[in-house]
Order: C-alpha cells, then structure tokens, then sequence
C-alpha cells in the first residue's frame, strides 16, 4: 500500500504527479485506517457555541443583537423579514432563474409525494387491530446558509418535505447580509414567499439554532424539530440543543465519492468532483477505480478546468486535502467494498453497468446511475433530496425526507373479547417480571367481563 504524506504530492501510476493524493488499496480488504476523511472537531466547536446559546436563551433579542453584531457585522433593524420585502424579492427575480426554481419545487415536490406513509390498520384478531398512524411535527425551523454561498436550493429540500408531511408551523432562518441592509440573502427570501413561509428571520450561526430551540419571547416562539446544513458552529449548536428539540442530523462538510471505470469520461469526473469541492476547503471529492490511465486523464482535466475556475481556490484546496484521494483498487469487487465501506454523502456510479453495481450499494446518501445523472442534477431539479448523511452516517441515517417530518404513533384498539383472548399471556408475562399491578391491570378487565 502506498499513502501519501500530508505534505507531498504523490506520483500516480504512471509515474506522473497527482493534483489530488493516491491511496492504493490493492491487496488490503479492511479500509478503515486508510479512508479519506476530513478532521470535523465537534467538541472543540461545541465549547465555543455554548455561551452563544447560553446568552440568546437568557438575554433573547439582546443576545441575537449582540452575537450577529460579532459574527455577521450587521444588526438587522428587525429579526424577523417583512413578508412584503420577500415578496418583493420573489417578483425582482430573473425570470429565468424563478422559472428554475419553480421546476425544482415542482419535481422535489412529486417525488415527496410519494414519500407519504398512508396509516395502515393491523387486524390481529376479532377485535384486536393496531393502526400505525403517521403524525406530522407540529412546528419547525429550517436553517438555511448563506454565508460562503446563499443555498437557496436548501429552502426547497426543507420546505417542500415539511409541507407534504403536513407541519402547520414553519420559521426560516438564514443569516443576515451586509450587502442587503441586514436582510437574508434576496434568492432566499424570495423563495421563501414563493413557498408560501412568511415566517422567515434574519439570523444566522449558532444563535439561530439557540433562537429555534429555546424561543425568544416575543419575536420566535420554539420550534419542535430543526433542520437544514451549516457550518460546524451550527451542526455544533444543533448537537448542544438535541434534547430540547429533535434535529435532523449532524451533517459535515459535503463528499462525493465517484466509483469509475475504463468507460469513464474523465472530462466528467473531472468535473463533478470539481462541483462539490467548490462548496469550501474541507469538502471531500473521492474516485475509487481500478484503472490507472482513467486517474491521469482526471487528474489532466482537473487542472485544466480549474484553469478558468472562479472557485478554483476552494477547490484546489479541497482536492489537495486530507479529505479527498484518488483509491486505486485491484478490480470493481473492489471498488465495490471501498464504496461501502467509505459511505460517502453522493455516490456516482460510472461504469460500463451502473445499474448491477448499485444493486450492491449498501452504504451511501443517493445514488446518481451513469453519466448523465451528476450530483448538481440531485442538488437542484432531479426531484430527490441533496440534505444528505455525511462523515459515513449513511451506515445508519438517510437523508431528509417527508419522512423525517413524520412521527410514528401506535392507536390500540381492543374489544372485551380480544383483550380476553390474550388476558392470560399478558398476566403470566407481567408477573414474571415482577410488576402484579400490570397483571391486575387485565385481570380487572377480564374479570368485570366474565
């Protein structure tokens, strides 16, 4: 195995040098010691939001004041965005991009449609019938970024799940921008209005998750579940409040890992690595692939297209991180397991049969099958969510859906002649573990109907 130091730049096979470092797995079948992952210290930025929730949860308004007078340089003269300013921001926008945008709500929301779990009723016997009812979260707040980049497309991911789930109360928060009075970016607001949330305030880091989760009297009242990307400091806030509130996860900075072979074009690899390290300098772009001459084509492309890059130093920096790697593997079985194993937030699939290697993809947050199917299709209009486990949580999590808006709750239903008919298991099991009053419980029950 040959792993690059932090510091060098590694030769590829063919002997050329590699904008982005090699990992050769040829020959090792655990790949834990050698994934590329970014440094993500949680717990150091936890420390640092603490006081941050701690003064909006104590001192409300002034210590929003306060905190995005430090963070963001600018007061907003209200929190909370005039629904006619955003609705202004709806009509000023370019028509081609609201078009856009409405194309993109429209497919993400057809896709939610279907997400809907229908309560189902469970007839275990004569008179015994469960129903599984699905609830929506009563009241949620959607963070939405906009510092390195205004993520407009994130107000659709959020929104448009919550509304299919049925949430009655949504607040939208982003953080406020200099260059528009101490008001949220405009493509946000705008969205926002066309959406239908005039709930939408300016306020942005860790003391929006503290305003979310604790209220701030007379200007946000709590919200029961947050949701939406940001920074460490915000993944940090939301990890501070879990508890107070539920939160969708705790998303790291964004991953592509990209499972090719000879068929590739590495014009397309190229770029699509490229589209998410341009996100910030910690983003992970990953190509796993047993074809050595495919790496140096990509690797001659990366150079070239950043060439003419307004983001190219991001992205150069992402690609040089300890994040991103080229994974030379022995064949596509391979290739195959170090996908799995590394989990990554999108996973493209180009191969001569991306279908039959999906189909054993066990570990990933979406999918994009073939050439024509790119992570930027999935982060706009291909109608599936882009709020997606990072850092290997898809080993346990999925992205936000409608589903993450629902609860689960169990309605029991039981006439005297069902409960009779499983009074006695119901009493042996109560008493052998020590708890009469649960047997009693029955016992009253199917006595009084005897």
């Amino acid at each position: 195995m040959y792993l690059r130091p932090a510091a060098a730049r590694p030769a590829n096979p063919a002997g050329r040098l590699l904008r982005v470092r090699l990992i050769d797995c040829r020959g090792l079948t655990d790949y834990q010691a050698v994934m590329p992952r970014a440094r993500f210290d949680l717990d150091q930025a936890m420390a640092a939001v603490q006081p941050i929730c701690r003064d909006v949860k104590t001192d409300g308004e002034a210590g929003l004041r306060r905190w995005s007078a430090e963070f963001d340089q600018v007061v907003p003269a209200s929190f909370r965005v005039d629904p006619d300013w955003s609705a202004d921001c709806w009509r000023q926008l370019d028509p081609g991009l609201a078009s856009a945008m409405a194309l993109a709500v429209d497919r993400r929301r057809r896709v939610a449609e279907a997400e809907v779990i229908p309560d189902n009723t469970i007839q275990l016997d004569q008179g015994a019938a469960v129903t599984i009812r699905s609830v929506p979260i009563e009241r949620v707040g959607v963070y939405v970024p906009g510092g390195i980049a205004p993520l407009a497309s994130s107000v659709i991911m959020n929104v448009v799940a919550a509304q299919v789930a049925g949430v009655r109360s949504i607040a939208l928060v982003s953080p406020p921008q200099a260059a528009y009075g101490g008001q949220p970016h405009p493509t946000i607001a705008g969205l926002a209005h066309h959406l239908g949330v005039d709930e939408v305030y300016a306020v942005g880091g860790a003391q929006a998750i503290a305003m979310l989760a604790y209220g701030v009297p007379g200007l946000c009242p709590r919200v029961d579940l947050i949701t939406g990307p940001g920074n460490i400091y915000v993944v940090a806030a939301k990890r501070l409040v879990r508890g107070v509130v539920g939160i969708d996860t705790e998303a790291g900075p964004t991953e592509i890992a990209i499972l090719a072979d000879a068929t590739a074009p590495a014009r397309l690899v190229a770029a699509d690595l490229l589209s998410q390290a341009e996100h910030d300098r910690q983003a992970a772009a990953v190509l796993i692939s047993h074809d050595a001459e495919l790496m140096a084509a990509v690797d001659e492309e990366l150079t070239r297209q950043l060439a003419d890059l307004p983001t190219a130093d991001r992205a150069a920096a992402a690609l040089a991180g300890e994040q991103s790697a080229m994974v030379l593997v022995a064949d596509l079985a391979q290739a195959i397991d170090v996908a799995n194993q590394y989990g990554a937030e999108h996973l493209e699939i180009m191969t001569a049969d991306p279908a039959s290697v999906a189909s054993r993809i066990r570990q990933a947050g979406a999918i994009f099958l073939g050439p024509n199917s790119p992570v930027s299709l999935g982060d706009y209009a291909a109608g599936s969510t882009h709020v997606l486990p990072t850092g290997a949580a898809c080993h346990y999590s999925s992205g936000l859906t409608v589903r993450s808006f629902l609860k689960t709750v169990h309605v029991v239903d039981y006439s005297p002649a069902g409960l009779a008919a499983i009074a006695g298991p119901i009493e042996r099991f109560a008493l052998a573990e020590d708890l009469p009053a649960h047997a009693r419980a029955i016992a009253v029950r199917t006595d009084d109907a005897a």
